[in-house]
């Protein structure tokens, strides 16, 4: 893990979208975190638009989460995505997940905690 790195990463290979207003970008999730995720890169998505909301289905379920993001880094194939706002039943969901597959309740807790922080205060950078 990368020392500047605030939030645990999982892999997470998944289908999911970008959407802003009525457009709607396939994408497949490669890794996410309480902070963001990163995505393959939609070659036909203008990375600096605004209101970008990532939407995703966890597999064999009926559960959707979704979080408005805007755009950290880019590289050719990659979008990294940052959280800006996420409701509590998606956050919840996506704690959940992240819990089972790092197996380690308390760094969890710390990194929600960091997370809440950082909202509240308008800082939130990975």
């Amino acid at each position: 893990m990368d020392d500047r790195r605030k939030f645990s990463r999982i892999f997470f290979n998944a289908n999911a979208y970008i959407a802003q207003s009525n457009i709607r970008w396939p994408t497949r999730i490669i890794d996410l975190c309480l902070n963001g995720a990163l995505v393959e890169r939609p070659p036909e998505l203008n990375v600096k638009s605004p209101d970008l909301v990532l939407h995703f289905t966890l597999p064999s379920s009926d559960i959707s989460l979704q979080m408005k993001v805007e755009t950290s880094h880019q590289e050719k194939e990659w979008l990294g995505l940052r959280t800006q706002h996420i409701d509590v039943e998606s956050i919840s969901h996506l704690r959940r997940l992240i819990e089972l597959n790092l197996g380690d309740t308390s760094l969890l807790d710390r990194e929600l905690s960091l997370f809440i922080e950082q909202h509240r205060s308008g800082a939130l950078k990975e």
